[in-house]
């Protein structure tokens, strides 16, 4: 059976706090919105996944997910790692073998990505993995249920590889350009403007 996809949003209007500096607040939360419907978009067209779901407490954003054929979950927190969680439940319960939870700000995902990430992956041992350049965790394929605590954060990337290996599964990086960049700072959205130009007039 194809794994589901986990995409997680914040409410938009709060969405991308750390631009603040460079980008007002409809801005950013026009930035969050675009960057979640190319999430989904690309998911669809990469046809590897059963159904795609979004996980948020923002109405706006489970519209969003409506609109492109996701399935909405209200979140009943405010903590990333437990509304991760609360979907994997979800998912798993509407049954699910596997999941691939992917955040929304990563503006250069590509569908190669998620091939790759599937092509990693093994139900019965392997867990894809994607580190951020910052040793974050942008991208992970695990079997549902869960054999291993969420920890998206810093240093995620160590602290979960740790935690498959302590749950015996091997873990299985996908490291790719395209992967590894996510848009969170101010020289995140120049290094993405120098590339592949978003205008602040646009959103």
């Amino acid at each position: 059976m194809k794994p589901w996809l986990i995409v997680p949003a914040k409410p938009l209007q709060e969405a991308k706090s750390r631009l603040a500096g460079i980008l007002s607040t409809s801005q950013r939360a026009a930035l969050s919105a675009h960057l979640l419907e190319r999430t989904l978009r690309i998911a669809a067209t990469s046809a590897r996944f059963h159904r795609s779901l979004v996980v948020s407490r923002d109405p706006a954003a489970l519209a969003l997910a409506v609109r492109y054929g996701a399935l909405p979950l209200l979140e009943t927190g405010f903590d990333l790692n437990a509304a991760l969680e609360q979907a994997c439940r979800h998912a798993s319960a509407l049954g699910a073998a596997a999941a691939l939870i992917l955040p929304a700000d990563l503006p250069r995902l590509r569908t190669t990505d998620l091939h790759a990430l599937v092509a990693a992956f093994d139900e019965n041992r392997r867990v894809a993995i994607a580190p951020s350049s910052d040793g974050g965790t942008n991208a992970l394929l695990l079997p549902l249920p869960a054999p291993f605590r969420l920890a998206f954060g810093p240093n995620s990337f160590d602290v979960h590889c740790r935690q498959m290996t302590e749950a015996g599964c091997v873990p299985q990086p996908v490291c790719t350009a395209t992967l590894r960049f996510d848009l969170d700072t101010p020289h995140d959205w120049q290094e993405l403007a120098m590339a592949a130009p978003i205008s602040v007039a646009d959103l």
